[in-house]
């Protein structure tokens, strides 16, 4: 299912999708600088959160606005490029990725979010 056929035009990649996603941004930063105990770092439009407890995020991570939060997994080039394609989602769909990420099932081979991000890239393979 594409969500884009059922969301007006207007709040896609628009400056209302950009306020969501800051916003989602505000809150994976206020919770990445209560919990991380690693180094925070800036590649590109993403900032990374390191030593996130594991309680804190699923699987090897999680990407809330522009903040990957994770624990002591490596952050590969392949992460960064997966990562960045849901900073990219998030900018499209602000406020209605969680939602949308929700309903598209949490299985990663058929989460369309995580097929679109490489499953490969995101270690799904």
């Amino acid at each position: 299912m594409n969500p884009d056929r059922f969301i007006p035009g207007f709040l896609l990649d628009s400056p209302i999708s950009r306020v969501g996603s800051w916003y989602g941004t505000a809150v994976g930063a206020v919770w990445g600088f209560l919990w991380s105990t690693g180094r925070v770092e800036r590649h590109g439009d993403l900032f990374v959160f390191r030593g996130m407890p594991r309680t804190t995020f699923r699987r090897g991570g999680v990407c809330v606005g522009r903040c990957y939060l994770t624990g002591d997994e490596p952050v590969t080039a392949a992460v960064l490029r997966h990562e960045a394609v849901h900073v990219r989602q998030w900018r499209r769909y602000g406020a209605l990725f969680p939602l949308l990420y929700a309903l598209a099932g949490r299985d990663p081979m058929r989460n369309r979010f995580e097929i679109e991000a490489g499953l490969e890239d995101g270690n799904y393979l």
